[in-house]
């Protein structure tokens, strides 16, 4: 439950008497806390872990190393690049520091101390990793280890598992017991309770007060938001452009992306949130309008998520040179920016997008339908799920090629184009009968349905994990005929299960069969679905650059030619899994932006074909 932030945390500056917080100095008012988690007059350490967490409520001030305020930051003028430089060299600051340590040590205090700790997920975490808690947008998790700065263990009723910190937040209220957490059933209804539920039971006024502070938590983040974006342009941006001697257009555009847009874009939005915002009855406010007004103007967000993790590389290959990583740091300590790196603070419209779904479900929740903002907020709701889901399924086509990069670099004798010159998506896999002309000869091959073309390999006969690249086939010249069991005209045999892929320009014409019926109506359906796959991307526009393509290839060759490790027996691969704690995961996950929305198609299990067939060695 939101409640209104603390009066003493409401002004620009923060100073250590008014509010006192391990490590907590410097963050501003505005992200999703609430007075029980504000620390006041040096209250307890459950307040701490509110204020902690929100990327959009970054303050101007600089914090140091250790977490505390350094309040000479905000009343001496900074000195020159130069002299900076020297300063950060001479230091022992580590560049990335995020926020000195203070809130990892903030949650092992209260576990070590016997206390549960809840967090609450932003995003959705899918893996088919078992050592890897899965998770969707809004469930709640008790954090059970916070030793590692990226990764924490954490349990989900009877599941365990590692999962990325950056990928939850810190409950608000840490005192609510989970079974008030929320108070939603499978249908997206609230339990119909009566006197037992809490929220439910609530009088009007104490609604409208709910309804006050969503209202008062949207415009307060995004001011804060407007004062990250500009600290980002101003900070970064313009000091880069001055420095044409180490970066170039092109690195800059990859490093911010279209950033410049999107601060145009909110500073006209948060004009318009305050043009409906009413300062003396905030719950009356009417701001659904506003989100529907800007819902086309978002998408300028897909653009930004697509290229994050290329700046992500293009940085990280840059700050390896010293003379850029103190460069980035004079930047931040110029704007007197917090004690974060330059990637987290991009990171940041990538977050955003994702939290006004969240926002607008909290302002429906305490909305009465008779209010006249109550079709405008519900409306603006369902659009917002919209492009972010949009934004979504984007991002996770770009994140497949690299999956299809490193399947095709497993197959052996590889002949042609890259899928990726043509294709971006798996759409189905399985095993078919082929049946072939002249002599209607019929052969057991493993086929790869992408969109527009479907690939054709053999399994080694000794070695069923290795595939061998045979042929593929166009898609987008061919046409599905379904064929009725019985005695097949075209190549005089007699069929089960079958159907055929017919080329109008050529005739030329191929003949499958499956095993059951049910699988010949998977693959029929799949074939749909392929279509409906590339009809789509021609709509939206969606596409792959030549870059992003090459990229992946090339970051396919580098793991082939280091060697696949060999793969675990079954009952090794159990005992490991059984150790506890289990290891890290080796890699830091993707950032993704949740679908509030349930998928509207199952999971595949394109994946778990390919899984099974791995390693892919020679």
């Amino acid at each position: 439950m939101r409640t209104q932030q603390c009066p003493s945390e409401s002004s620009g500056a923060h100073s250590g008497e008014n509010c006192s917080s391990s490590g907590s100095s410097g963050l501003s008012p505005g992200s999703d806390s609430d007075s029980s988690g504000v620390v006041c007059g040096g209250a307890g350490m459950r307040g701490v872990l509110s204020r902690y967490w929100s990327l959009e409520s970054l303050h101007s001030a600089t914090v140091i190393p250790d977490g505390a305020l350094d309040k000479s930051a905000l009343t001496d003028d900074v000195g020159s690049e130069e002299d900076l430089y020297e300063d950060f060299r001479s230091s022992n600051h580590r560049y990335g520091h995020p926020g000195g340590g203070g809130e990892q040590l903030a949650i092992n205090e209260l576990i070590s101390d016997g206390s549960v700790v809840y967090a609450e997920a932003l995003w959705d975490h899918v893996t088919m990793d078992d050592q890897e808690l899965g998770f969707k947008a809004g469930d709640v998790i008790e954090v059970m280890d916070a030793t590692n700065k990226e990764w924490w263990w954490g349990r989900i009723v009877d599941s365990e598992g590692w999962f990325p910190a950056s990928f939850v937040r810190l409950r608000v209220n840490q005192d609510e017991p989970m079974e008030d957490y929320p108070l939603k059933a499978e249908g997206g209804r609230e339990e119909e309770a009566g006197s037992g539920s809490r929220r439910l039971g609530m009088g009007q006024s104490t609604k409208d007060q709910m309804r006050t502070n969503v209202i008062n938590e949207i415009i307060s983040t995004e001011r804060d938001y407007i004062k990250h974006l500009k600290d980002i342009c101003e900070g970064y941006i313009k000091q880069c452009r001055k420095r044409a001697d180490m970066f170039t257009e092109e690195q800059l555009k990859t490093i911010f992306g279209n950033i410049e847009d999107i601060y145009r874009c909110q500073k006209k939005f948060v004009k318009a949130l305050e043009k409906k915002f009413n300062k003396d009855h905030p719950h009356l406010s009417e701001v659904g309008s506003c989100f529907l007004e800007y819902q086309t103007e978002f998408q300028i967000y897909s653009e930004y998520c697509n290229n994050h993790p290329n700046a992500c590389l293009e940085l990280s290959r840059l700050t390896k040179v010293n003379k850029y990583l103190y460069f980035f740091e004079a930047c931040r300590l110029l704007q007197k920016m917090i004690d974060i790196s330059l990637d987290g603070f991009l990171l940041t419209p990538v977050q955003k997008i994702c939290k006004y779904p969240l926002q607008l479900a909290e302002l429906l929740k305490y909305t009465n339908p008779q209010h006249r903002d109550f079709k405008d907020v519900e409306a603006a709701l369902n659009a917002m799920k919209n492009v972010a889901q949009l934004i979504n399924e984007r991002k996770r086509r770009l994140e497949n090629i690299d999956k299809i990069a490193h399947w095709q670099s497993s197959i052996e004798d590889w002949e042609g184009e890259d899928v990726l010159v043509r294709s971006s998506e798996l759409i189905y896999s399985g095993e078919l009968t082929k049946i072939s002309h002249p002599q209607a000869k019929s052969q057991q091959r493993m086929f790869f349905l992408f969109d527009h073309q479907l690939v054709c390999c053999k399994k080694d006969l000794l070695r069923r994990d290795i595939l061998y690249y045979k042929s593929r086939i166009n898609m987008d010249e061919m046409e599905i005929l379904d064929v009725e069991d019985g005695k097949d005209k075209d190549f005089n045999i007699s069929v089960k299960n079958a159907f055929k892929l017919h080329c109008p320009d050529t005739e030329e014409v191929h003949l499958f069969c499956t095993k059951k019926p049910e699988q010949k109506q998977r693959w029929l359906k799949a074939f749909e679905n392929e279509r409906r796959q590339v009809q789509l991307d021609q709509e939206t526009g969606f596409s792959i650059t030549e870059l992003q393509k090459k990229q992946a290839m090339l970051n396919a060759s580098k793991q082939h030619q280091t060697g696949k490790p060999k793969a675990l027996s079954r009952p090794s691969y159990d005992f490991l899994l059984r150790q506890k704690p289990p290891s890290l995961p080796s890699t830091l996950p993707q950032h993704q932006l949740f679908m509030l929305a349930e998928p509207k198609r199952k999971p595949s299990n394109f994946w778990q074909n390919i899984s099974r067939l791995t390693p892919f060695r020679k």
